[in-house]
């Protein structure tokens, strides 16, 4: 078998953290006391964690310097006009405006401009994003391309929306019921796939046409625009920035969480060029984030978000970055686990009913496989599947499964080391092996919404 290549960290490490190892009849006891939910564990009792990629991420030197410089006024601290320099330069939107998540951004905007009974598309709705449209009554419509649901086909960008899909969904809807369309870069639900900016075009060019305000989710737009200059001819000598500047240039606003590709812990934004709505979403900020120009963040906060948003474009570490992915990806493949392919920006995604094909999708096998890969091996990552993306409709209730049954292992970003990975990659690889071991689960409490963070489960 052909060798990987071990990707080389582009930074030297200054500050280290422990990691406690935990024995398994102590991780046996904690997924019961949890109810078998992953979310539920203490984070000082998972050897590597991968839940997710948002706000676990190592800041710079840099970063943690501008935060002894974080202005504390309650209004117009410096920080916040640190953070609208950066966020102009690279987005481009003249109206920014700070939240305390990426959660919080898409909350307000709804809630701004989408009434009961409306339509939201995008390529497809993460759960956030989805949860926040719902709660509003409304619906959140995924209009990917065919490609982001099949987990071989080898394309550089299935994270495309379907333009005609697009089209023809607003001809039926009604223009009137359809209050923007987003677009989520890199496409988490769907493999952490990148957008192209030719389909950013032409996604651009229908809203246009039936003049509905176009939106990213831009969480992890350093990514997607790092894939575009490796993947996408026409921009292999353009900059990531200018990538950037030419993907925003073609919308009308967007959400960030800056807990991706800005390299924080905390914050988000909302940017956009419509004074009225603008206008609209810093008057229900103030109700429950804050000020507007700190909008539930310290000064510090922002501070370490305005450099971030310019440290998460080089692209030396963004070649580090993708290189971690491909090389976990690469390990898991040559051993034989299933793996969504090609490698996205920010995690490695395994096919969790082809890993575990003895457990029904009624019995959650994207689940079992968190609980089964903590219980073993002290690793966390998240499920992609039946319980966070399952959905209870007609008569009589029955269950609909998403097309993917995935479990997501997200990246921390400069955090973990190869040697972390390999040892992610072993466990996953024995834990194959002994697949048939791994038992289903049924749910036996669970929230109207986002059920993922909070259900209760027990093994069958």
């Amino acid at each position: 078998m052909a060798d990987i290549k071990v990707p080389v960290e582009p930074f030297r490490i200054k500050v280290v953290e422990p990691i406690r190892q935990v024995t398994r009849r102590e991780r046996e006891t904690l997924l019961k006391q949890s109810g078998f939910n992953i979310f539920g564990i203490p984070a000082e009792k998972v050897t590597i964690d991968l839940l997710t990629d948002s706000g676990t991420s190592a800041m710079s030197d840099d970063q943690w310097a501008g935060i002894m410089s974080g202005d504390e006024s309650y209004a117009g601290a410096r920080n916040f006009f640190h953070l609208e320099e950066s966020v102009r330069s690279i987005f481009g939107f003249s109206h920014v405006i700070p939240t305390h998540q990426g959660r919080a951004a898409e909350r307000l905007l709804f809630g701004s401009i989408v009434k009961k009974g409306d339509s939201v598309p995008n390529n497809i709705h993460f759960d956030t994003t989805r949860a926040n449209i719902e709660i509003l009554e409304a619906r959140a419509e995924n209009m990917a391309a065919a490609a982001a649901y099949d987990p071989d086909a080898n394309q550089p960008f299935k994270g495309d929306m379907d333009a005609a899909k697009l089209k023809k969904f607003i001809d039926k809807r009604g223009v009137e019921r359809i209050p923007l369309v987003m677009m989520t870069v890199t496409n988490n639900s769907g493999g952490g796939q990148p957008v192209s900016l030719k389909n950013i075009k032409e996604t651009s060019e229908v809203c246009a046409h039936y003049g509905i305000p176009f939106f990213f989710d831009a969480c992890r737009f350093a990514e997607n625009a790092f894939f575009i200059k490796k993947r996408e001819k026409a921009y292999a000598k353009k900059s990531v920035l200018e990538i950037a500047q030419e993907m925003f240039s073609y919308a009308d606003g967007a959400t960030m969480s800056g807990k991706k590709d800005a390299l924080v812990n905390i914050g988000g934004f909302i940017t956009l060029d419509d004074d009225a709505l603008a206008e609209k979403i810093k008057n229900l900020l103030i109700i429950s984030e804050g000020f507007p120009t700190y909008g539930g963040l310290a000064g510090r906060d922002l501070e370490a978000m305005a450099r971030g948003l310019k440290e998460g474009l080089d692209e030396d570490y963004l070649e580090h970055r993708t290189a971690q992915v491909a090389y976990l990806g690469g390990l898991l493949d040559q051993a034989g686990v299933p793996v969504f392919k090609p490698f996205g920006g920010h995690a490695v995604y395994i096919l969790a009913d082809r890993f575990l094909p003895h457990i029904r999708r009624a019995q959650y096998p994207g689940w079992a496989l968190t609980v089964a890969l903590y219980r073993e091996f002290g690793i966390r990552a998240v499920e992609i599947g039946g319980v966070m993306f399952g959905q209870k409709t007609g008569k009589g209730k029955e269950e609909v499964y998403p097309e993917l049954e995935m479990v997501r292992l997200a990246i921390p970003r400069r955090v973990y080391t190869a040697s972390h990975l390999r040892y992610v990659a072993d466990s996953l690889i024995e834990l194959h092996k002994n697949r048939d071991k791994v038992r289903g689960l049924r749910i036996v409490r669970e929230s109207p919404f986002l059920r993922h963070f909070t259900a209760q489960l027990e093994e069958i």
